[in-house]
């Protein structure tokens, strides 16, 4: 495993901060970029946090292929509803406004939805839904990505890993907030697995012979990117452990990330054009808000919800199982053990020191350098 060094909350946000500036996102756009990548951290998603500063974000920007200015445009809007072109700009930015928008809607009309065109990568789902459970509402929402899931019985990558995430407002410290990809794994754990020296997990990727890929996650990775590989959806490949279902909820939510807003899908989000050439990756997200205070008030669906998962977590436990745990619990007990900072591996490490010295921020000293 890859060494990691602890670097404290206020250092890192300001540095991620920053170097964003540095790369000509606004102060105040860079500052919600920067806590959607840090939240992942913070709950313990390594794959979406500073894993993917340089890589996802920076990268793209300097590529030319995403906009450091987000010029978002609502093309149509009505009283709980709207469309928004992002315009290839930042998708955490693009990302939070719609999701402002659809609690707004859901505030005065009881439920709302904005679906998204022309998007990035908007950092972890999870992030949205708790914009509004934070608000008293059921959130919901998703995104297409690039290519690389195949259908049950194909080996083709066709389709992203395509999160389905809901956050329901609870009684208890924590949410529930149910946030994870509809394949098995994505292409930001497989990343991660590379940083860090783990191997592929077992059926979690299939060849285009239709064999399972095993070992190098760097190999697998690369196998992926060049369309000999693609990861699985939920329930592995084939159909004896429902692969179907993994597929099926792909696609729904393929369908709410393109045809309300009549954006792209599927292959035409591989970031390239007919040439072959890079281009930006036009995704599609949507967002769901419901006010529980427009059905029987906020208190009751709180008390209600916290029920249902306390009496998840004392149901009778399997032998050798020491809990049972309600989506949310765990990254809000990450949360707590990484209050002193955010682990960094030594991956990133250099990539943090690249990016201090090519902006020259000189201010910033990290505690591997001592």
């Amino acid at each position: 495993m890859a060494k990691t060094n602890i670097v404290d909350w206020k250092t890192i946000t300001d540095f991620v901060v920053d170097s964003f500036v540095g790369y000509g996102i606004p102060r105040k756009d860079a500052e919600i970029c920067a806590d959607v990548l840090l939240e992942s951290d913070k709950r313990g998603i390594e794959s979406h946090g500073v894993n993917r500063f340089k890589p996802i974000y920076l990268d793209r920007i300097k590529a030319g292929i995403q906009n450091a200015v987000t010029n978002l445009e609502i093309v149509k809007e009505t009283e709980t509803t709207a469309v928004i072109d992002g315009h290839n700009g930042m998708g955490q930015v693009i990302g939070h406004t719609a999701m402002t928008m659809a609690i707004e809607k859901a505030k005065k009309y009881g439920m709302g939805m904005v679906v998204v065109r022309n998007s990035c990568h908007y950092g972890i789902a999870g992030y949205y839904t708790t914009m509004a459970t934070k608000a008293g509402c059921i959130g919901m929402t998703g995104t297409n990505a690039r290519p690389s899931v195949a259908p049950t019985h194909g080996v083709e990558g066709m389709f992203g890993t395509n999160p389905f995430t809901i956050g329901v407002p609870t009684d208890e410290a924590f949410d529930f907030n149910f946030d994870c990809a509809t394949s098995i794994t994505q292409n930001g754990k497989v990343e991660y697995y590379e940083r860090i020296g783990e191997e592929v997990h077992p059926g979690t990727i299939i060849d285009t012979n239709g064999n399972a890929v095993e070992g190098d996650a760097g190999a697998a990775l690369r196998q992926i990117r060049g369309g000999t590989a693609a990861l699985t959806t939920l329930g592995g490949i084939g159909e004896d452990l429902a692969g179907y279902k993994g597929y099926g909820f792909a696609l729904a939510v393929e369908f709410f990330s393109s045809i309300l807003q009549d954006g792209a899908y599927g292959k035409d989000l591989d970031g390239k054009d007919e040439n072959g050439n890079i281009r930006p990756y036009h995704l599609g997200h949507w967002f769901i808000a419901i006010d529980t205070n427009h059905f029987l008030g906020e208190d009751i669906a709180r008390k209600k919800a916290g029920d249902i998962c306390r009496s998840m977590r004392d149901s009778k436990k399997a032998p050798g199982a020491e809990r049972i745990y309600t989506a949310g619990e765990k990254e809000y007990e990450i949360g707590i053990a990484r209050e002193s900072g955010v682990p960094i591996n030594e991956s990133v490490q250099k990539e943090i020191i690249q990016i201090r010295d090519e902006l020259g921020l000189t201010q910033y000293k990290f505690p591997w350098e001592d």
